[in-house]
C-alpha cells in the first residue's frame, strides 16, 4: 500500500515508526510508535494509562487535549509513552527563557544557588575516582551554567554542552566562557575518545528521545574508570502511584506519569535495573545509587508520614545513580 500524500516515511533502522502528525497552538509533533525498550531492548509492556498535553490536576475528567498511551517495560520496569511525540524542532520545546521554564524553581531559588550547590556530588566523585591529576568534566545540558561554574571552582577542566538557545545565551550572560560551553545537543556534539574522567546528566536523561543512545555515545568520550553521575526521575515514586490510584477511583484511564507534551516535557521514568541491563550492553557498570524524596507538597503531618514511607520503600522521586566506565571495555 503507498503512502498517503504528505505522509511521513517510516525509517525501518530506527526502533520507532512514525505514525501521523499532530498540531496544536504553537506545538507540531509527529508519533512514533516503538518496537523495544530503549534501556534493555525488551519488547514486552503493561499500559499504565493515559497522558494529557497539559497538566491534569487530581481531576481530569472534562479536560480535553490529545493524549499519549504509558507503558511500563516488564523487562526493566523503564516508564514511557508508546506512541512517543517528537516535536518538529528542540526549540519547540526548550527556547524559552529560563524563568519560564523554571517557573516554580525561580521560587526555590534556582537561579541562584548558594556555594555548596553540586558539591556532594563533587565529593562523592573524589571518592569514586581513581583517577590522578586534574580531572576533566562535562556537564550535559548545561542550563544557566550553575554546575560548570561548580566545578570550576572545585579544579575541575570543565566543559559543558547545552541545546537551548535561550538558556546558553543566560549561561554566556553569567560568565561561562563560550570556549567551555557549546550550543549543542549530546545529539549532535562530538568530543575526541576518552576526553573526559567525569560527566554529569543532571536532569536531562528522561527528556532525551533515546537516553540509552545518549549514553553510549557518552562512554567513548569518557576514559576508562571515568564516572558518569545521572539524575532522573524514578519509575516508582510513590506520590504518583497514589494519585494513578486516585485517577482509578474516579472511574479515569488517567496518570500522572511523564509529561511528554508539557512542561517540563519529561519522556521517561527510569529504575534502577533500566541502568544495570543497559551498562552490560554499553560497557558501563552501576556503582552507587540513592533515591532522593524531594518535596511533596502536601500538609506538613502527611508529608513526614509519606517522606517517611519513601526513604524505608526507595519509592522517592529522583534516582541518582553513579556510573564507572568498564575499565576495560575496548
Amino acid at each position: 500500500m503507498g503512502r498517503p500524500p504528505g505522509a511521513l516515511p517510516v525509517n525501518t533502522g530506527l526502533r520507532w515508526s512514525i505514525l501521523t502528525i499532530v498540531s496544536a497552538p504553537e506545538l507540531s509533533y509527529r508519533f512514533e510508535a516503538g518496537d523495544a525498550c530503549v534501556m534493555c531492548g525488551g519488547r514486552e509492556a503493561t499500559t499504565l494509562g493515559r497522558r494529557l498535553n497539559r497538566h491534569q490536576g487530581i481531576r481530569p475528567r472534562g479536560k480535553h487535549g490529545v493524549a499519549t498511551t504509558v507503558v511500563r517495560c516488564c523487562g526493566c520496569g523503564l516508564v514511557y509513552s508508546d506512541p512517543r511525540p517528537v516535536p518538529e524542532t528542540l526549540e519547540q520545546h526548550y527556547d524559552l527563557p529560563p524563568e519560564e521554564y523554571w517557573h516554580a524553581a525561580a521560587r526555590a531559588g534556582y537561579f541562584e544557588p548558594g556555594p555548596d550547590h553540586f558539591s556532594e556530588q563533587i565529593a562523592a566523585f573524589r571518592r569514586l575516582w581513581t583517577g590522578s591529576g586534574t580531572p576533566r568534566a562535562l556537564d550535559v545540558g548545561a542550563g544557566i551554567g550553575k554546575t560548570m561554574m561548580a566545578l570550576e571552582r572545585s579544579g575541575f577542566e570543565t566543559s559543558g554542552i547545552e541545546p537551548s538557545p535561550a538558556f546558553f545565551q543566560r549561561a554566556i550572560t553569567r560568565g561561562i566562557d563560550r570556549d567551555r560551553l557549546r550550543p549543542a545537543a549530546i545529539e549532535t556534539a562530538q568530543f575526541e575518545p576518552n576526553s573526559f574522567d567525569f560527566v554529569s546528566f543532571g536532569a536531562v536523561l528522561e527528556h532525551l528521545h533515546d537516553p540509552a543512545g545518549a549514553l553510549e555515545k557518552t562512554i567513548g568520550w569518557t576514559a576508562r574508570g571515568g564516572l558518569i553521575y545521572v539524575e532522573v526521575p524514578s519509575a516508582n515514586w510513590l506520590m504518583a502511584r497514589v494519585l494513578n490510584a486516585f485517577y482509578r477511583v474516579q472511574g479515569l484511564e488517567s496518570v500522572t506519569n511523564l509529561s511528554p507534551m508539557h512542561p517540563p516535557f519529561h519522556l521517561y521514568e527510569f529504575t534502577l535495573e533500566a541502568f544495570r541491563r543497559h551498562g552490560w550492553r554499553a560497557g558501563y557498570e552501576v556503582i552507587s545509587h540513592e533515591f532522593f524524596v524531594c518535596q511533596t507538597y502536601l500538609p506538613r503531618p502527611v508529608a513526614r508520614v509519606a517522606e517517611r514511607i519513601m526513604t524505608t520503600t526507595n519509592t522517592g522521586m529522583m534516582l541518582l545513580v553513579w556510573l564507572r566506565s568498564a575499565p576495560n571495555a575496548d
